[in-house]
């Protein structure tokens, strides 16, 4: 089976991108994991299939595969990268495109200066949807980690967020209590590990342990998992630079009285190259 395909990035974290559209594309985990593989395969952090929408009202509809081959139900800088393909590649001429994911229906903006802005719906801090094993909802839990205790919050963007502030990014135990954390028992669908360090009230420093896919260049859900859970807790403005290894993302949440406000990621894209894969 032949496959054509394009790798994209956003701000590093890369994509491999499958049009479906035309053309039933199944693909396995294995599939998956081989073309995730950057040793044997093309390389990514995750893959996005392009599909028809169920719902009309919706433009397009798109699934979500980690590196390991699992799918999953959001990632921010996906939605830009997705929304600079099918604009790009004359599958719509709209400048705003919504998207149904696994996490729900979002809308990208294509932005004039060829910036993609998405709004990443609402976010969700009860307990039990995010999902997270915890009495009742509250701004910081307690989490147990090999022997020591450590203070999150815990957040969904559609996917599931833990957060923790760390006073230096650089030293960060990432490797460590990143993949502990993702695969903690109070999270049963296993959790992305976002570590903040507050520079100051409009600017953060974040590193993202992501489920299926380790550490990545850059996050956009985790990006708004830390402003927001920031924001909630008196510690950052409304509208936060977030400084990733691969770049800078801008997010805004007007959420600090009304939890129910919309969360705004706004970030670039890049093409990388297109070709035939055969699996």
């Amino acid at each position: 089976m032949k496959i054509e395909f394009t790798k994209m990035h956003g701000l590093g974290n890369d994509f491999v991108v499958i049009n479906s559209l035309f053309r039933s594309i199944s693909l396995s985990e294995a599939n998956i994991r081989l073309i995730a593989d950057r040793h044997l395969g093309i390389g990514c952090d995750q893959l996005l299939l392009i599909e028809n929408a169920a719902n009309p009202e919706n433009d397009f509809s798109y699934r979500i595969f980690n590196a390991d081959g699992g799918e999953v139900e959001q990632c921010g800088n996906g939605a830009r990268c997705f929304a600079r393909y099918v604009h790009d590649h004359g599958l719509t001429d709209k400048k705003s495109i919504s998207m149904e994911t696994l996490g729900g229906v979002i809308t990208a903006h294509i932005e004039s200066d060829d910036q993609i802005r998405v709004d990443m719906g609402v976010p969700v801090f009860e307990p039990a949807k995010i999902p997270f094993s915890a009495d009742a909802e509250a701004d910081v839990y307690n989490l147990d980690v090999a022997g020591h205790t450590h203070t999150i919050s815990a957040i969904s963007m559609g996917n599931p967020h833990a957060v923790l502030i760390v006073d230096d990014i650089n030293s960060a135990p990432v490797e460590i209590l990143g993949p502990a954390i993702e695969q903690h028992a109070r999270f049963p669908q296993r959790v992305n590990v976002g570590f903040m360090q507050i520079i100051d009230r409009g600017h953060i420093q974040l590193r993202v342990f992501e489920r299926g896919a380790g550490e990545t260049q850059a996050c956009g859900t985790g990006a708004c998992a830390a402003v927001v859970t920031g924001i909630r807790r008196g510690l950052l403005e409304n509208n936060v630079q977030v400084s990733l290894q691969g770049g800078d993302l801008l997010i805004n949440w007007n959420g600090s009285n009304d939890n129910n406000k919309n969360v705004w990621l706004t970030g670039p894209t890049a093409y990388v190259f297109e070709g035939v894969i055969e699996l």
